[in-house]
């Protein structure tokens, strides 16, 4: 495949663990600290395999290794943030704000990687980026209430920290495989995710969970399917312009919203879904679509 539709696959696989993550954390999960505890520990185990079964090329620098923490590092705070923040918040507010990355990773990666981009490399980001905020956005998101509040400052962080990790996974990527790129970044999340949520009160509301074997089945099986996106994600990133691939795996919520409909008529339950604005929504998908168009031709 090329790195576009790689990067199309990335977000699509991706989409659907932010569906399964948000019946978790809503529904399924005691709190934050209960869900990190578990996916911290299969991180861990993913990265060690992949690390075991893919070892760093030989010859290998140390600054390539450092970089790469640094990406998984920055990562890892980004996903935090927005974890914490869907936490409090309206997704209508996070998911927006957050998915603005790509433009700071186009602007970044001109004088720190050398890309340039042409008319329509940024026009093709413009329309994907206002597409996924117009599509996961509500009339209330971008009140003048909603902007005075803290939480923005923490979302535009989350947003800038995805960029940085973009920016400097594309870098490491010219020294050391994808797969030796996952698994750094896994075991980065893991331990974080573990010093954040390794408590004997997260232990007990993991034990004294309702229907906890079929919880945590399909949490397994959700962080099975999100080492998969991630690494294509990586993939693409090896391959592409990351101006350009953050901006199609950016097209994430589209993906969401699709996944979201269907299982509302499906199985009405798994998610909350209020539709709202339809065609609005149509017409935010229709822009992706374009957008990501327009980048198979450049």
């Amino acid at each position: 495949m090329s790195w576009v539709n790689t990067a199309i696959l990335s977000a699509a696989v991706l989409g659907a663990v932010n569906i399964v993550d948000s019946h978790l954390l809503s529904k399924r999960m005691p709190g934050l600290q209960a869900f990190l505890l578990p996916v911290g520990i299969i991180h861990l185990i993913y990265g060690v395999i992949l690390l075991v079964l893919f070892p760093l090329p030989e010859g290998t620098g140390p600054l390539p290794i450092v970089i790469t923490v640094v990406s998984g590092i920055l990562r890892t705070g980004a996903v935090t943030i927005m974890l914490y923040s869907l936490q409090r918040e309206e997704v209508s507010l996070v998911i927006p704000v957050v998915y603005t990355y790509p433009i700071f990773v186009a602007i970044i990666a001109a004088p720190l990687l050398g890309e340039s981009l042409g008319y329509l490399g940024w026009l093709a980001i413009t329309i994907v980026v206002a597409g996924a905020v117009i599509i996961s956005a509500r009339e209330t998101s971008f009140s003048a209430a909603t902007f005075r509040s803290k939480p923005l400052l923490l979302l535009l962080g989350s947003s800038l920290l995805f960029a940085l990790a973009d920016i400097t996974s594309k870098y490491a990527l010219s020294y050391i495989s994808f797969w030796n790129m996952f698994s750094l970044s896994a075991c980065c999340m893991s331990g974080t995710f573990l010093l954040l949520s390794m408590r004997p009160h997260t232990l007990k509301q993991l034990y004294n969970m309702k229907r906890r074997n079929s919880a945590m089945g399909l949490l397994v099986f959700n962080e099975t399917l999100a080492p998969l996106g991630i690494t294509l994600s990586f993939w693409a990133l090896e391959r592409g312009p990351v101006s350009l691939v953050s901006t199609i795996v950016g097209s994430r919520p589209m993906f969401v919203v699709i996944f979201a409909l269907a299982l509302s008529r499906i199985m009405p339950r798994f998610v909350d879904w209020r539709p709202g604005r339809l065609p609005l929504r149509l017409i935010a998908t229709a822009m992706i679509v374009g957008g990501i168009s327009i980048i198979h031709l450049i």
